[in-house]
């Protein structure tokens, strides 16, 4: 059974104003649990309208919303611990960081699930160490550290609330490589460890190559597909016309196929590119 399941999803703004904008359009989607889904689309295609409606931030205009086969609007009201079942980090997490140490901002969610002391101590020091934030440093005003260790401090106060499904909205935005993969990395062996669900909404498709599982295409407020990243970007040209970016080695060999140099299909990872080139060169000989 899927954790995530929409029927119908729609959702419009402004109704009934001259700013009316459909910003979700019969959205049928169903995300099993365990996933790392990395959710694309260009900027106005629905990928954050879609995940608040996951936890219940945005109420459909029509449509359902499940999770693990319950409707999450089924009393009129979202059940108050869905919020802690399915946790959302928003895009740039460290403004909203406001406690006086780091500990007692990765504590703030698991004290409001009504965790004993020792329960709540635990959550935060365990979460700490998944995302390689020292001892030394929970005793730390937050605003002392720099922007990638606010940024995982963030992220770690969701986390603490071990949600069944964690959702982060461009968790990457402002970051250099070297600080993007650190934060993916972090967040895929927390994946491994927990079990836990994940979706990334992300403009970068070679972020999204490497590290998720599934990914899931928004264009123009409506559902393109959600599949096997392999699959997914068999349809390179396609995406392509939607103005999104496919990974650059896809391009490249893309190109070397239609110079006559087939090397196989759904190319997306440099790791992958090299084990087919050497496929190639064993069985054709020298590319030249």
């Amino acid at each position: 059974m899927a954790i995530l399941k929409t029927e119908g999803l729609t959702y419009i703004y402004g109704t009934g104003t001259p700013f009316e904008k459909k910003a979700l359009d019969n959205v049928n989607v169903e995300i099993q649990s365990g996933e790392i889904a990395g959710i694309i689309g260009h900027t106005g295609s629905g990928k954050s309208t879609l995940v608040q409606h996951f936890n219940g931030l945005l109420r459909p205009s029509s449509g359902k919303v499940y999770f693990n086969g319950e409707d999450i609007w089924k009393d009129k009201k979202v059940p108050h611990d869905l919020r802690f079942e399915i946790g959302l980090v928003f895009q740039y997490p460290e403004y909203q960081i406001f406690e006086e140490t780091v500990f007692k901002d990765i504590a703030y969610g698991p004290k409001n699930m009504k965790l004993d002391e020792k329960s709540v101590d635990e959550r935060v020091r365990q979460t700490a160490q998944m995302l390689q934030i020292p001892d030394s440093m929970l005793s730390r005003s937050p605003f002392e550290l720099s922007g990638g260790q606010k940024r995982r401090v963030a992220i770690a106060g969701v986390m603490a609330m071990r949600p069944k499904v964690l959702i982060l909205d461009e968790p990457t935005a402002g970051l250099d490589p070297r600080g993007r993969d650190t934060i993916l990395g972090l967040i895929k062996n927390y994946n491994r460890e927990t079990g836990c669900t994940v979706l990334i909404v992300s403009h970068s498709m070679e972020d999204m190559a490497r590290f998720a599982d599934k990914l899931l295409v928004m264009n123009k407020s409506r559902l393109f597909c959600y599949d096997e990243v392999s699959a997914v970007f068999s349809k390179a040209d396609e995406i392509s016309d939607m103005g999104l970016s496919v990974p650059q080695i896809t391009r490249v060999f893309n190109s070397l196929k239609k110079s006559g140099y087939d090397l196989g299909e759904e190319i997306y990872t440099v790791k992958y590119a090299a084990k087919k080139v050497l496929e190639y060169l064993n069985k054709e000989g020298d590319l030249s």
